[in-house]
């Protein structure tokens, strides 16, 4: 009885270390300090959509039929197993920027060693061979392949990456001399990466390993601060670097039936963290949303704030003089504002539509040519605030009026603004300023599933979509590319605002309206149909554009703007 117990002891312990174990495996080859890294759960993603469905696909086959193509990537793209690659096991990507640009890697499982070592031969031109502490290496600039029995790794030169912070140092006039990145040794740069230790990779990172432990087909991890490189100039001068410092963005997206899911963690730096704990916003008004006039609504955006958070969040920056100063000069302060203020934003569109616009008449330079009209977007516009303080706020519409000229409420501005002591209402339209503050009662169905975050947004996909029905109809073509998007596409939701382990929660969920498929097939389908239309399309112009070309005195400067008649007599 008692070894009994101590079997039972040993499998609690046993389960106990591996619920709390805070390293993972996928990050084993992966280093600390990469700018991006993607995990794909090949299993899970087979499940939904298999490599036959895959192959069916239209871009698929024109990148199949494509005569320049290798056979070696031919026969991968038949059955990447028959290359040696297992493809129901996780399949890695990460990107790393270095004193050489930077470089891309492809991690994964072995399937079969010896067809590998044939397929790597092949995309690698049989370069240059060698071998070190059991690990197989083919190399040819800029690619080099690496592997043993278990794991294979694809390292591919990026020098274009060292581009990125030249140009952002000529930008801010801080550099001339971009500076030309060095040659990289490419098989050095495979075989560190095989060499990495783990107390240097994202294994033993606990953020990367929460991230591993969270549902998902597809997983992602961006590190700010490695993307952006080193701060200089202007930037570093006012504290830039406090708002990608320590910052690391995850998410895990699932293809799920009707929807695709994304869950998003966002992490920052020891003094953004602070601030967002202290002042972070509490939970949406949902009296501003529902006040949003309309029968259709398109978007809105929603937010819930501390407004002390601001006037901090400035000091961290190093930019709260510097703002004081410009504000007072407009007749009111940073004080005031936060006291104007009580924390509530809610910015709504409604009822698009397409209207005639005279104004934007096409007239030609003699005014010889007849007139054509053209069509632009009509709507209804609302942005609202939640007054703090009545006398501050008023200080705030003045300095508006300094600023805006002419900002009277009639009907002959382009704006309106109004109020009634709890909300200050913007729109295009004076109805709509006092039917918001009327209170329309609008109950739409996204209100209640952002209900209690700091932070929400909606899109409404048909909506935004049908009122250029008539537009694209002139093209069969565009017309057919317009219905396969209309019946794809429902409405994108998006909210959050908690905090969780340290990191600011928020989820995304693109809605299909096809509810019974799940997300993956429907992409693949999607993707393939445009992919056949615009070919057709193509196809389309191009006889167009040979019909013109064979006729004489296309694309002269006479044919487009004839001359006007001769005023001699």
């Amino acid at each position: 009885m008692k070894g009994r117990y101590q079997y039972f002891i040993i499998i609690v312990m046993a389960v106990c270390f591996t619920a709390c174990k805070k390293t993972n495996t996928q990050g084993r080859l992966i280093p600390d300090d990469a700018a991006i890294a993607l995990q794909v759960d090949g299993k899970s993603l087979l499940s939904k959509l298999s490599w036959n469905e895959i192959k069916e696909n239209q871009l698929f086959q024109a990148m199949y039929s494509d005569s320049s193509l290798k056979a070696t990537i031919k026969k991968l793209l038949d059955d990447p197993e028959k290359a040696g690659i297992d493809i129901h096991n996780d399949l890695l990507f990460f990107t790393k920027k270095d004193s050489s640009g930077g470089y891309v890697a492809i991690e994964g499982s072995v399937k079969d060693a010896a067809l590998l070592k044939t397929f790597n031969a092949g995309i690698t031109n049989n370069g240059s061979e060698n071998e070190s502490d059991g690990v197989h290496y083919i190399s040819h600039a800029p690619l080099c392949a690496g592997w043993n029995n278990e794991k294979f790794v694809y390292v591919i030169d990026a020098p274009a990456l060292k581009e990125l912070d030249a140009m952002s140092r000529r930008m801010m006039k801080d550099s001339l001399d971009a500076g030309r990145p060095m040659p990289r040794d490419i098989s050095a740069t495979c075989k560190a990466v095989f060499a990495l230790k783990e107390s240097n990779s994202l294994a033993q990172d606990e953020k990367f390993t929460k991230l591993m432990k969270q549902p998902g087909d597809v997983r992602g991890w961006i590190n700010s601060e490695a993307l952006s490189g080193a701060t200089v100039g202007m930037a570093a001068m006012v504290n830039l670097d406090k708002l990608y410092k320590g910052n690391i963005t995850t998410f895990a997206a699932n293809f799920d039936n009707g929807k695709i899911s994304i869950n998003a963690h966002s992490y920052a730096g020891e003094d953004l963290s602070k601030l967002y704990k202290k002042y972070g916003g509490g939970k949406l008004n949902e009296d501003m949303l529902k006040r949003i006039p309309g029968k259709e609504i398109v978007a809105m955006v929603a937010l819930n704030f501390k407004p002390e958070g601001i006037k901090e969040f400035l000091k961290l920056l190093n930019l709260d003089g510097l703002l004081n100063i410009g504000l007072t000069s407009i007749g009111f302060t940073m004080d005031d504002f936060i006291k104007a203020n009580k924390g509530d934003i809610a910015i709504g569109l409604s009822d698009l539509q397409l209207k005639t616009d005279t104004s934007s008449n096409y007239i030609h330079r003699d005014n010889e040519l007849p007139v054509t009209s053209k069509m632009k977007p009509d709507f209804n516009f609302v942005f609202a605030a939640s007054i703090g303080d009545k006398d501050a706020f008023n200080k705030l519409i003045n300095a508006g009026k300094k600023l805006g000229g002419k900002f009277e409420n009639e009907k002959s501005s382009p704006v309106a603004y109004n109020s009634n002591g709890n909300y200050f209402v913007l729109s295009n339209s004076k109805e709509n300023a006092e039917k918001y503050l009327a209170g329309a009662n609008n109950s739409n169905d996204f209100i209640s599933k952002i209900s209690g975050q700091a932070f929400g947004g909606f899109l409404n996909i048909q909506t935004a979509m049908k009122p250029f029905v008539n537009e694209v109809s002139k093209d069969s073509l565009d017309k057919a590319m317009y219905d396969v998007n209309l019946k794809m596409w429902d409405n994108i939701l998006w909210k959050g605002g908690d905090i969780e382990d340290g990191a600011i929660t928020q989820t995304v969920e693109i809605n299909l309206l096809d509810k019974t498929t799940n997300s993956l097939k429907q992409m693949n389908l999607f993707t393939s149909k445009l992919a056949d239309l615009y070919k057709e399309k193509k196809k389309k112009e191009d006889m167009m554009a040979m019909n013109d070309t064979d006729k004489p005195g296309n694309f002269t400067d006479s044919t487009l703007y004839p001359p006007a008649p001769s005023k001699e007599k």
